[in-house]
């Protein structure tokens, strides 16, 4: 799969919207990721007013982005789910789908964390009057890019433990 191998996280984007048809397919490859007991904790915030999207950008130190994206995706956790302790790795998996469906699609995006710190969960949560039963996971800044950058070569031999 080439975009395993060619994603990057992009920040800059074209002043040109992303289509109702590409953003069903960011959430339908979000939502076809695994989850622990098939629970599915996950749910999305689209975002493309421009008023939300620099006041999400407000959230974060690190969301500056935002604010010139056409399109911003907030991942939330349901508080009720059976598996709790597995909600944030559920959503992990939804988030990396997410970015690979954008690169698929000559899209360009970056994953903002939120969870753990619970000032930046209550900020992006007022934003959208995000209700008491989900907490903010992450954002999403997503767009055509306005830049290119090629993926670092990740892979050390030196982490690699065989076991025979």
């Amino acid at each position: 799969m080439k975009e395993i191998f060619h994603r990057t996280s992009i920040r800059k984007y074209e002043k040109r919207q992303v289509e109702k048809e590409n953003i069903e397919l960011l959430l339908r490859a979000a939502m076809a990721a695994p989850s622990a007991g098939n629970q599915q904790p996950w749910e999305f915030y689209v975002v493309t007013d421009g008023d939300k999207l620099t006041a999400l950008s407000e959230c974060s130190p690190y969301a500056g982005m935002l604010k010139d994206a056409p399109l911003g995706i907030v991942v939330c956790c349901q508080k009720g789910c059976r598996l709790p302790n597995y909600a944030q790795i559920d959503c992990s998996a939804a988030v990396e789908n997410l970015l690979l469906e954008a690169d698929s699609l000559g899209l360009g995006a970056v994953w903002l964390g939120i969870a753990p710190l619970e000032d930046r969960m209550e900020a992006v949560g007022k934003v959208l009057g995000i209700g008491e039963d989900l907490y903010v996971f992450s954002m999403i800044a997503c767009g055509y890019p306005a830049e290119e950058k090629e993926q670092q070569d990740r892979y050390d031999k030196t982490r690699v433990h065989y076991v025979d």
